[in-house]
């Protein structure tokens, strides 16, 4: 006897039928879909390294504009010196802060971001003359209020000045954290500098608590006190020795050296 629609038997029949079809659906939409998923990712941090040096803009082929203007380098950041042991046009140095032979554990007071690790080799991006850039862009990530915050800091080729910051990813609250994203709040960046004299190897630079006063702040982020102390906990640690900062110090001791040289002439023409 046929067994009725409304049987138990029948329904969990169904019931697995149609799961095992829609996991197929999904799995190999999913899979061919992946390339593309991996082609937009690559767009948007191309996009967003452009926008953090002022050179985007709408309707322009990204691809072209990133390939011509900006140059990776991959660095070393325990000594601030380039490598080419990885082609800089692929690795991903967020990655590799899951290789314990790739990376190194930070803790305590070494790790002002909350990373808990992080990579020992990692790419920056170049803008112009490869040996005097104009701007260094350097990708910055570190704890918010509620997760991971990821973006991008572009300095001028002085190592100091701040051109401007961007975040690509975050879950900060809207209209508090998320402000991170504000092109206002973002414009304040711009011409801050990081750190307070030559040869310093702590950054200066930070979010205020209240209105920026100086030309290391910029104004804190109302009603996100958290998310403002995740920046600046980032920026720390980005910028110090543990960070970029050997790497940075080369070219501010490149500019010292030509102030030096500026000034040797200078004298050798008044004594003329």
């Amino acid at each position: 006897m046929a067994q009725s629609n409304n049987s138990i038997k029948k329904i969990l029949g169904v019931a697995f039928a149609l799961c095992i079809v829609c996991s197929v659906i999904v799995s190999t939409a999913a899979v061919a879909l992946r390339p593309l998923q991996q082609l937009n990712q690559e767009l948007d941090r191309k996009t967003n390294i452009l926008s953090v040096a002022n050179l985007y803009e709408p309707g322009m082929d990204v691809n072209a504009v990133f390939e011509s203007a900006v140059i990776p380098r991959v660095v070393d950041m325990r000594t601030g010196e380039y490598t080419d042991e990885f082609d800089a046009a692929t690795y991903d140095g967020f990655e590799a802060r899951r290789d314990p032979a790739a990376s190194r554990t930070l803790s305590g007071e070494r790790d002002p971001a909350g990373l808990t690790r992080v990579e020992n080799y990692t790419t920056v991006y170049l803008v112009g003359d490869e040996e005097d850039p104009e701007q260094i862009i350097l990708p910055i990530r570190g704890q918010g209020l509620w997760g991971l915050m990821r973006g991008f800091l572009s300095v001028e080729g002085d190592g100091n000045t701040i051109v401007g910051i961007t975040y690509y990813e975050h879950s900060e609250t809207p209209g508090l954290g998320a402000e991170v994203n504000n092109p206002r709040w973002q414009a304040q960046w711009e011409g801050k500098q990081i750190f307070e004299a030559e040869g310093d190897p702590v950054p200066a630079i930070r979010v205020a608590k209240g209105s920026g006063s100086s030309e290391h702040e910029v104004d804190g982020l109302s009603g996100a006190t958290l998310t403002s102390n995740g920046v600046t906990n980032m920026l720390q640690f980005w910028l110090s020795p543990e960070g970029f900062g050997e790497y940075l110090a080369k070219f501010r001791s490149g500019i010292e050296q030509e102030d030096a040289r500026d000034a040797d002439v200078e004298l050798e023409a008044e004594g003329a």
